[in-house]
């Protein structure tokens, strides 16, 4: 496997990454002088034409919705790689079955790192489901569900003008573009899902033998559950370079602050989110919590591995 712990594998990737997307951008810009694809993106500017009904505008919900969103994903991701790295936890968490929920069997003994990858996923499935309630509830799933299937080749003219540096015109505030639609779709409606199934086959929710056991199995579940994390990765980086390169200001408004202006305002809430993020990402360490899971079960600390004796040396 294709280790990216490694410095060297992974400026290798960056590279070949940056000369990837460098001739991506030279043969969009050689498409965007034919004339048969200047023909194509005039007909398909990039945008459908929205449902009668679809909201104008982003609520304030939704700027808290996205903020919550960011924050437990960086915490899963910095909980997800902890325990990918296979290290030896620093304590195991069992559940006090004294308490409720009380099973029938025996609880099972989970390491410190497991345990707060689930409470984050915990939240962060609850944070979604609000989300997708709002999302119905007030119309705005309009925005970002494709109903017509001109969203594809619209889709294509958006990545194309992207990728020639010409971009389309964005005004978010009204309507995302088509190729955002369907990322945000993507994002919503398959990846979310996807994640939450795959998290609940590796957990100890899901039980070990039986038919669903069976439907699913760990290897395939293990098999998915990276690289839907990396899919999101990917999204957010993209994202937020187009945020920042697209009119930050105006973006982060949206965004941030539930307004269509040009001011600093929702810069402003941006830089406390970063903030939150960075500090939960520097707090997210198992052991620091490990209080809080004593709450919940008991903790058993593991004595720190001894020290590698030093080798005899030549005279």
């Amino acid at each position: 496997m294709f280790d990216l712990r490694s410095p060297k594998r992974l400026a290798i990737v960056a590279v070949a990454t940056v000369v990837l997307l460098g001739a991506a951008v030279l043969l969009a810009r050689w498409l965007r002088t034919l004339p048969e694809v200047q023909g194509f993106v005039e007909t398909y500017p990039g945008h459908s034409a929205l449902p009668d009904g679809t909201p104008i505008g982003i609520p304030a919900w939704l700027g808290w919705q996205h903020f919550f969103n960011a924050f437990f994903l960086v915490l899963l991701v910095r909980t997800g790689l902890i325990i990918r790295s296979k290290a030896r936890p620093p304590a195991f968490w069992t559940r006090d079955n004294t308490r409720w929920p009380r099973t029938k069997g025996t609880p099972r003994r989970l390491g410190i790192s497991v345990w707060l990858h689930l409470v984050v996923d915990a939240l962060w499935v609850v944070n979604g489901l609000v989300y997708v309630v709002l999302l119905f509830a007030t119309g705005q799933w309009l925005r970002i569900v494709p109903t017509s299937w001109s969203v594809v080749p619209n889709t294509i003219s958006v990545v194309l003008q992207y990728l020639s540096l010409d971009w389309p015109v964005e005004n978010s505030w009204v309507s995302y573009n088509d190729a955002q639609v369907l990322s945000y779709f993507a994002i919503v409606f398959v990846a979310a899902p996807l994640a939450v199934l795959t998290g609940l086959r590796l957990s100890p929710v899901w039980p070990m033998q039986g038919r669903l056991a069976r439907v699913l199995p760990e290897r395939l579940a293990r098999a998915l559950h990276f690289p839907v994390m990396l899919f999101f990765l990917l999204f957010t980086f993209v994202h937020v370079v187009l945020v920042l390169a697209t009119g930050a200001l105006r973006n982060l408004n949206h965004m941030y602050a539930s307004r269509d202006a040009a001011d600093w305002v929702g810069f402003a809430i941006f830089a406390v989110s970063v903030l939150a993020l960075v500090g939960g990402w520097v707090l997210a360490r198992p052991l620091l919590l490990a209080g809080v899971a004593g709450r919940f079960g008991q903790v058993r600390r593991m004595p720190p591995p001894p020290a590698a004796k030093p080798g005899p040396t030549r005279g």
